[in-house]
């Protein structure tokens, strides 16, 4: 659904701009149609459809050499209301349309999204005890019980990100994205210390199970527990506090989280503090390495709150600042010494991103997103997206001529090529991660 919006939308970007320069616009739809369509109408010169393969979408504009590949209506002299009748600024605008309504929208959603729950996180200040590290944060330096100061001199203020349900740790986002030679400062029993991050980290970091480098360091007590949880018929009670798991101490969350990671499948004997007593209890570990229950983290979300006027500087910088992470993101999947091309993912791996249990705000954050990724993706200079149209374009306001229709034809042809190369390889990936 969301992405249904968002390529409507997106070709609205197109068909408004040529409507108001009063250019023909052929068709309107949302999906492919290739030799037949599931819904079509004309209104006026205009078909409005819904094609049967899910791929996006298309506004066919007259004159206009596009995935159509209509070489027929181009042998012919230009009519005023064709595209390539229109002056080349008009021609610009009308490309830019659609990712400009994808930026503006994703823009406004994050902007309406602070307004109506407001930024919540977990500060980094709130964790007394500092944080649990998974194996291979220890092996690059870092201490279970440390404090994050600073990440290359910049100070961090919040831990987690909470959006809906889910959380998002900066930390690891900030590594990722920045796979250089840079310092993180710590707070190792009251003294600083510096932890040097080396080149190749998201390699290594792969390689190593891409567990999360940093859980918080909070006991584990039980607030509540799940559907036909192991744990409750085990005889544990809410608040209780869990110590060890088979004789390995499990002071911290993270700690139990990683030591029922060992016993999957299994029964284990776990002691928890009660009333000061300790009791011992055999529980039957999941396939996942659960026991159902839900921690009482003790850990309480801060929230920023917005007014109207004010979540719009403050929605354009959270844009800016996932649009910029995604950018990065893209350009460690084409750095090979990352070796994450089997990272790359199609709809099934968008269709992922979406929770199970149904959250508006979580839908509009994702909704939000993907306007950004599908604005920076069409501005691509490719032939056949809208950024190589606007290549051409720009070519013909620099020379004063436009390119050559052949150049224009091939060029749209390997473009097309490109992409649906992209789309089986992407989609392929997602049926690979399957088996």
């Amino acid at each position: 659904m969301s992405l249904s919006i968002l390529v409507v939308l997106h070709e609205l970007g197109h068909f408004i701009p040529a409507k108001l320069f009063k250019t023909r616009v052929e068709k309107f739809y949302l999906f492919f149609d290739p030799w037949f369509s599931l819904v079509k109408k004309k209104i006026g010169d205009t078909e409005y459809g819904i094609g049967w393969l899910p791929l996006g979408g298309y506004v066919k504009i007259s004159g206009m050499i596009d995935e159509s590949m209509d070489k027929e209506q181009m042998k012919k002299p230009p009519e005023p209301w064709e595209f390539r009748a229109k002056p080349g600024w008009q021609r610009l605008i009308i490309m830019l349309g659609g990712v400009t309504v994808n930026l503006l929208l994703g823009i406004f959603i994050y902007s309406m999204i602070l307004f109506v729950w407001g930024d919540k996180y977990i500060s980094n200040e709130s964790l007394k005890n500092g944080v649990v590290c998974s194996d291979f944060a220890k092996e690059i330096g870092f201490e279970d019980g440390d404090k994050l100061i600073s990440i290359d001199g910049e100070k961090v203020d919040v831990f987690y990100d909470i959006i809906g349900e889910s959380t998002k740790s900066i930390y690891l986002e900030m590594m990722i994205y920045n796979d250089d030679v840079y310092i993180v400062v710590v707070d190792r029993g009251g003294r600083k210390e510096d932890v040097f991050i080396g080149a190749n980290f998201i390699k290594h970091w792969k390689n190593s199970g891409r567990k999360p480098l940093f859980s918080p360091a909070i006991i584990v007590k039980i607030a509540d527990f799940t559907k036909n949880s192991s744990s409750e018929k085990a005889g544990l009670l809410k608040g209780d506090i869990l110590l060890s798991v088979n004789g390995a101490e499990t002071k911290y969350f993270g700690e139990l989280r990683a030591e029922l990671q060992n016993h999957k499948s299994k029964t284990v004997e776990i002691v928890v503090l009660r009333n000061d007593t300790k009791l011992v209890f055999p529980v039957e570990v999941s396939a996942k390495g659960m026991i159902g229950f839900a921690n009482s983290s003790g850990l309480e979300a801060s929230i920023d709150s917005f007014g109207l006027a004010s979540s719009f500087p403050a929605g354009y910088k959270l844009a800016m600042k996932e649009l910029g992470g995604y950018i990065k993101g893209i350009g460690m999947v084409f750095n090979s010494d990352n070796d994450l091309h089997g990272d790359v993912g199609g709809f099934g791996a968008i269709g992922s991103m979406f929770p199970s249990d149904w959250s508006w705000e979580r839908f509009w954050s994702l909704t939000a997103f993907l306007s950004l990724m599908l604005a920076f993706m069409n501005l691509l200079p490719i032939p056949a997206l809208d950024g190589g149209h606007v290549v051409f374009l720009l070519y013909e306001i620099a020379v004063g001529k436009p390119a050559p229709d052949k150049v224009m034809e091939y060029a749209q042809g390997v473009g097309m090529i490109l992409l649906l190369g992209l789309l089986v390889f992407a989609n392929g990936n997602d049926i690979l991660k399957l088996f």
